[in-house]
Order: structure tokens, then sequence, then C-alpha cells
């Protein structure tokens, strides 16, 4: 067995346990189209709407006469660890970029410091914070692509009928939070949650919560974690209770589970949610389902009002043993491009006019794409709502943070998650459960690849 086939194994060996949920895309090859062309593949990724059938298309066109085989709606470890042992790795994969730092560390995706020289990449058009998320041990191994802002949802409706203005939902006094949610959330006669006061996303949204109390979860280097810190086992100790005061984990999870979350009665328009953190890209099923719905946008506040904004979101990487690397280098670097992303809005706004809806804008992780969307394409002068909550997230992300790329990035989410659903379903204490998390983190932050 060769030695490249060695580091291989070895790699997909220490990263089996890693595993995601979701479909996954093909493996790569050297096959060749009959015109002589060479036939490129993806995992991870899918054509599932004009922002991506846009950008595809115009990075299909760079590496013409080659093509692109795209495969796959959602990254599949166990799928992309299988095609990397037996040979068959993708040419392409797109994937979360908290998982980037993890397959580098373990060498089954190359640094770009080639594709970004040869292809004169701009890395300065990228937004920092998406750039830390795939940079490890100062190389890049991914082009990141959309920049998921989290902001604080209200249903100004809900407020009014308890005669409370949004700034009684600052996330930046806890006890005045607290209150609040009493007075929003709403139990039917049987006792069973009807309206939900304010969800403080937990497991997803810690690292929000954590910043917001001072606390960044793992070192910058992404070596070290700091899951024990106190005003951690703080900020578990309060979400969760906000969520008990509701009824406790079981009824809540139980009635968000029973949402038409993305339909025209989603949990605003149906007053079944008076009030959370979430995604920006929500901003637009809100505006395209229920464009009525008086809904209330301003960025998640620190214990001393100060905006801060937790941003996640995928990125392009190319496999270690890509039959094609310098052409996935043009392709990904393609999709990630200015110029590309501000056609793939043109068309979503054309398609917006012609579904009779408004066009609320890209939030993505390159900032000379957005300042010409923005600037040009987003057009609300006739809904303020929406014009003040595209304010209020343009606002946030000037304030935006990542969690560092990490060699053991996988292993440190599940870590942490885990301790907080422990927490959710009754079976440990917030300090116990982060202690715990603390010492998994770490024997995992420990046995990573130094690099």
């Amino acid at each position: 067995m060769s030695s490249k086939r060695n580091r291989r194994c070895a790699a997909v060996a220490a990263t089996a346990a890693l595993v995601l949920a979701g479909c996954g895309g093909v493996g790569g090859g050297d096959e060749q189209t009959p015109e002589g062309g060479a036939v490129l593949t993806t995992m991870g990724f899918g054509l599932g709407d004009e922002v991506a059938e846009v950008r595809a298309n115009l990075a299909n066109e760079a590496i013409a006469p080659a093509t692109v085989q795209v495969g796959g709606s959602a990254f599949d470890a166990q799928q992309f660890l299988s095609a990397v042992a037996s040979g068959t790795a993708p040419d392409m994969v797109f994937m979360d970029r908290q998982l980037i730092g993890t397959y580098a560390g373990r060498g089954t995706l190359m640094p770009l410091t080639e594709c970004i020289e040869s292809q004169d990449v701009d890395l300065s058009q990228y937004r920092e914070a998406a750039l830390g998320e795939v940079t490890l041990n100062g190389e890049v191994y991914g082009l990141p692509e959309f920049f998921n802002n989290r902001v604080v949802l209200m249903n100004d409706a809900a407020l009014e009928s308890a005669g409370l203005e949004p700034a009684a939902l600052s996330t930046a006094n806890w006890d005045a939070l607290a209150q609040a949610t009493g007075q929003l959330t709403r139990i039917d006669a049987n006792g069973d949650l009807a309206r939900i006061g304010f969800d403080p996303k937990i497991p997803e949204f810690l690292p929000l919560w954590a910043k917001a109390n001072g606390v960044d979860m793992i070192s910058a280097d992404g070596r070290t974690a700091n899951l024990d810190d106190p005003r951690l086992v703080e900020v578990l100790e309060y979400t969760v209770g906000l969520i008990e005061q509701q009824g406790g984990w079981g009824k809540f999870k139980a009635f968000r589970e029973s949402f038409d979350f993305f339909g025209e009665q989603n949990p605003v328009a149906a007053d079944q949610m008076a009030a959370f953190p979430m995604e920006d890209w929500y901003l637009n099923q809100v505006a395209s389902n229920s464009p009525d719905v008086p809904l209330v946008v301003s960025p998640f506040q620190d214990r001393q009002g100060g905006p801060v904004d937790f941003v996640t979101g995928s990125a392009w990487a190319i496999p270690t043993d890509s039959a094609h690397p310098e052409l996935a280098c043009t392709w990904i670097k393609t999709m990630s491009d200015a110029p590309s992303w501000v056609a793939a809005a043109r068309a979503r706004v054309e398609q917006r006019k012609a579904d009779g809806e408004a066009f609320t804008g890209l939030y993505t992780a390159n900032h000379v794409a957005d300042e010409q969307i923005f600037s040009e394409l987003v057009q609300l002068d006739d809904l303020p709502v929406y014009d003040a909550a595209v304010s209020a997230v343009l606002e946030a992300q000037e304030h935006a943070f990542s969690m560092p790329a990490s060699p053991a990035g996988a292993e440190f989410r599940t870590a942490w998650q885990g301790a907080v659903n422990r927490v959710l379903e009754g079976g440990q204490q917030p300090a116990e459960a982060l202690a715990q998390a603390q010492q998994e983190a770490q024997q995992a932050l420990d046995a990573a690849p130094q690099g």
C-alpha cells in the first residue's frame, strides 16, 4: 500500500466517528465526457433554487469544456469518509464551516494556498468571521458562502397584547426578559402551551448566549475548551430556566415541533411564538408567507447592551485526493466570488417580483457582494417593517463572531450540545453536565493532530 493510501486510511480511521445526518453526493474519479472534458464531482451541494443555479452556471462556464456532476443536498460524513477511503473522493465538497478544521486536521482536505495564488483569489472580500472558521494553523482550507446572522425576532402583535414594548425583550436584562417571557407565555385550558413567550433556542444558540455573557467556549486557536466556566454555567441555568417557566422541556419541545415553520401559518403568523433569536434567512420566509405580520427585529445584546452576532455557514473545500484540483479551484472561486453573488441576487429579485414578494437580501460571507446587493437591489421603502428588520441584521453583522476552526471541531460541538440536552432532559444539572462536556471536549482536542 502506498504512503498516500496509508495516510488516507489513517485519516479516515481517525474520523470514523464523525457522523452527521443528511443525504450526500457521489465520489470522484478520472471520468471524461465524450468530448474529452473532465467530469468533476461534488458532495454536499444541491441546486435547490435560483441562487445556487445562477452561480453554478457561472462556475460551469469558467471551467468549460469540463463539466460538473452535482450530487446530493447535504453533507454526509460517512459517505465522505467512505469515498476518501476507497479512493473515490469528490473533487469538491460543501460542508458546515465548523467541520472544516476537523477534516483539515486529519489530512482529508487540502490547504488552498496554491489555489488562492494561482487563481488570484481575493481573500479580503470575505468577512473575517467566516474566513476564521476555515483557517487552521494559518492555512485556508475553504472558501465561505453564506453568512448566517442571528437576531431577535418579535411578534409585535403579541407584545402589544401584553402591553409590552420590544425593549422589554432585550437580552441585556435577564431579569426583565424572564418577566416578559412570563407575561407573553400562554397556557390553554388543558394546561398545554399555546404560545411561547421567548424561545432561547438552545442547544443551537448556546455560543451566542455565552458570548453575550463574556465567555468564549473555545480558545482562539481551537485547542482549549472553556465549557466549565462559571459564566457558561450561569447561561445554561438561565436559558433552561426560561424553558422551565414555560411548562418544561417536554411540553415546550412538543409544541415547537408542531409548528408549520415554513408556511402561511408559521409560528409568528399563528401567534404561537412571541419572540426568539433566529437566523436572518427566516425573514425571507416570513416576508413570502405572511408579509403582513407585524414583525420587529433587533440585534441580540450582550449583558452591557451591545450588539452581538453569532454567525455560521458553509464553505467549499477540495479533498486531498481530488482528481481535478485546479479545475475545482476555479469552480469554487467562481461560486463564492462577488460578481457571482450579485448575479444570483438579481435572479432572486426577478423571481420575487414575478411572485409578488419582497426581496430582503442575501447575507453572504462576501462583504463586497453584500455592499452592492443591499445598496442596489434591496428596495423596501414600501415595506417599513422589513426595511427596519434588514437594517437590524446589517447592524448585527458588524458585531459578528464565529467559533474558531479546530482540529476536533465536530467532537467539541458534540460535547457541548450533549451537555445541554442532558440538562434539558433532566439527566444532569448544568454545572455537572458542563464539567463532563469539558472533560470530553478537551480529551478530543488533546488527541487531535497538532498540525
